[in-house]
């Protein structure tokens, strides 16, 4: 753990010193990324019931989270693809757990939820898809090895966004037909995966050191952005929607509480180490709700329901995040103390 703490010291050390920024400002920003992401949401929720219209922002949250992807996709190394290869065992037991173990624990859940199609539609669309951008600073903050973790994003986008339709026709059946449809989910790969994605391997080629440096910390700001636009946007065409998604919460309690629990268990059963045990737990437990919702307002008939669906997960989340950055950088502490006594 110090080994890793003092790295990450001298990576912001260095960072902050080509900047000329104030020493450890990267730092701040990911420590305390949590209270900024619900100070954001608290300021949106704020706005939202001070200032009329600002229903109106809706069109700005897909290319806020086009910039929030591509600050994201910036702090990937252009070897990480291949990186992310080379870690055979960490792959095979990240994308396990995401896209088998989990898709699994979300049909056994599923059950418990009115048969709502709609209902069911929201809470499949954002627990059958992992985070690509907070869960690595949350990680980072649970000692686990988010470098893993960041090298695998690309890979986790790409199924889920490949396997989503097949898994919501065989977890709603005919009902899926009617409400899914593919051309949002095409559009959704090519604004929000592609062209981010392009845009910052080219950044990383092109631009100076400096210029990257300063994108270095804006992801937190980005991500925190990106939440407040949607709370303003949504929140003012709640309506009745409220008591709906409520139907909702104690599922995503439930998945919250056994998801890391499940990604913990295969990734020991891999023979992962406990830094990378933890990050296969973080990236089961924390979901891609950000991502989806353009995904999910593109559903006939979405407004109301679905977003407040969404949102209610990530409120969830949020607060399961404080737990497991304390909880499962717990896990496996005694695999450091028997390293050291050998």
């Amino acid at each position: 753990m110090c080994v890793n703490a003092a790295l990450r010291m001298s990576i912001c050390a260095k960072r902050s010193a080509k900047l000329g920024a104030v020493p450890g400002l990267q730092d701040v920003l990911e420590t305390r990324q949590p209270w900024i992401y619900f100070g954001a949401m608290a300021l949106g929720a704020a706005g939202a019931l001070a200032i009329p219209g600002t229903a109106a922002l809706q069109p700005a949250i897909a290319p806020a989270l086009a910039l929030m992807l591509f600050l994201t996709f910036l702090q990937l190394p252009l070897a990480a693809l291949g990186q992310a290869l080379r870690a055979r065992r960490f792959l095979a037991a990240l994308l396990g757990v995401n896209f088998v173990a989990v898709p699994l624990l979300v049909a056994l859940l599923l059950p418990l939820l009115p048969a709502d199609p709609l209902l069911r539609l929201g809470v499949l669309l954002v627990l059958l898809c992992p985070c690509i951008d907070y869960v690595v600073a949350f990680a980072q903050l649970g000692r686990a090895d988010a470098r893993l973790l960041l090298a695998a994003t690309p890979w986790l986008l790409l199924l889920q966004m490949a396997l989503l339709p097949l898994y919501l026709a065989l977890l709603l059946g005919d009902a899926a037909a009617g409400l899914v449809r593919p051309g949002p989910f095409v559009q959704a790969f090519v604004w929000l995966i592609a062209v981010p994605l392009l845009l910052a391997l080219a950044c990383q080629r092109g631009a100076s050191a400096r210029v990257n440096a300063a994108l270095a910390l804006l992801p937190v700001p980005a991500t925190a952005l990106v939440l407040l636009i949607v709370v303003a946007a949504v929140l003012p065409q709640l309506g009745q929607a409220g008591p709906a998604a409520l139907r909702a919460v104690p599922v995503y309690l439930a998945f919250a509480l056994l998801a890391p629990l499940l990604g913990w268990w295969v990734a020991r059963r891999a023979r992962l180490p406990a830094p990378a045990a933890r990050a296969v737990a973080f990236s089961a437990a924390t979901r891609n709700s950000l991502v989806v919702l353009p995904l999910a307002l593109a559903v006939p008939g979405a407004v109301p329901l679905l977003p407040a669906v969404v949102v209610a997960q990530t409120l969830v989340e949020l607060v399961a995040e404080l737990v497991y950055i304390r909880w499962l950088a717990r896990l496996g502490a005694q695999d450091g103390i028997r390293t050291l006594r050998r």
